[in-house]
């Protein structure tokens, strides 16, 4: 026969609520400091490029011939470039147009992907062999070659809708469809990966018995997959996407590193870095040009994959560190 104070635990246990397991992968998250130290200084760095965008979207490309190469001071403590400009301000500015790039790839990459693969692995059968194999042929492709192509075949398009459009009315039309074009470009052949992942994840889930219990039902199978697998499928899309956001970062600087990605005068790290290195000889050394740009790209690169670690580990508890 129970006594009272043993009925007054069990009911207390039994009123107890139970934490969700988003709440539990946030518990996770937040106790990795390395990954929610990251975190923070991610958020402060786009706060800062997005305060300042008044100042910098004015002053990244003026032009003081005096400040020519003037070394960081404490007035500024950037310096100037071989044109007399800001270069905390041009950072400041070309790390709002590459995070933009770099979060609107992923965003798209990650669109496609998911959509692919999860329609791959739902049909089956000579769809999902077909589809696999257009993964397949495009993995072989060289990267830059697609980008390029991409580049050439809708940039003029584009440029003329940028032009029609009146939400960029008081801009220059060429260097947003630039931006468009190259933001499309890297989205476009980014998200092989992310299909051959969800693939395999739908292929699993698909045979789990919520899912039978729905199929039974005769729920749909676009139902199936909004209803009952994307919310399965929310902790390897977060983590797929915050490691694609800093590849896309990384591939949008090379690009322009290159000379082929965002046009000039707007600045990103990978073109700010590509002047830093010109800047560099054996005689006199402008440190300062190379530097910004470079410690700016490598402490956020860093920051998101230590970001990305942590989420993965936050929704897979049984992943090692």
């Amino acid at each position: 026969m129970l006594n009272s104070a043993s009925l007054s635990t069990t009911t207390d246990h039994d009123m107890l609520p139970t934490r969700s397991p988003a709440s539990r992968s946030w518990s996770r998250f937040r106790a990795n400091k390395l990954a929610m130290g990251s975190a923070i200084f991610l958020l402060g760095l786009m706060v800062a490029t997005v305060a300042t965008l008044p100042i910098t979207s004015a002053g990244y490309d003026a032009q003081t011939l005096s400040l020519n190469r003037q070394p960081p001071s404490w007035a500024h403590i950037g310096g100037y470039d071989a044109l007399g400009r800001d270069m905390m301000q041009r950072c400041l500015f070309g790390g709002l147009i590459s995070l933009s790039v770099g979060i609107g790839a992923a965003l798209l990459s990650v669109t496609i992907g998911v959509l692919w693969g999860a329609i791959a692995a739902l049909a089956g059968g000579r769809v999902d062999n077909a589809m696999m194999r257009i993964v397949d042929i495009l993995y072989g492709l060289p990267y830059i070659l697609l980008v390029i192509l991409l580049k050439v075949s809708f940039e003029r398009p584009l440029t003329e809708l940028v032009q029609w459009s009146e939400l960029f009315e008081d801009r220059n039309d060429a260097q947003v469809a630039n931006i468009l074009i190259l933001l499309i470009a890297i989205g476009a052949v980014s998200w092989l990966t992310m299909a051959r992942v969800i693939r395999g994840q739908v292929l699993s889930l698909r045979e789990m018995p919520f899912v039978e219990a729905a199929r039974a039902a005769g729920v749909g199978p676009v139902r199936i997959l909004v209803r009952h697998l994307l919310p399965n499928l929310v902790g390897p899309i977060v983590v797929y996407a915050t490691l694609t956001v800093p590849q896309a970062i990384l591939q949008e600087s090379f690009l322009s590193f290159l000379g082929i990605g965002v046009a000039k005068p707007i600045p990103t790290w990978g073109s700010l870095a590509a002047d830093g290195v010109a800047a560099i000889n054996t005689v006199v050394s402008f440190w300062w040009m190379l530097f910004y740009p470079c410690l700016f790209l490598g402490i956020t690169l860093l920051a998101l994959n230590f970001v990305g670690d942590g989420l993965r580990d936050a929704f897979d508890p049984k992943t090692t560190r």
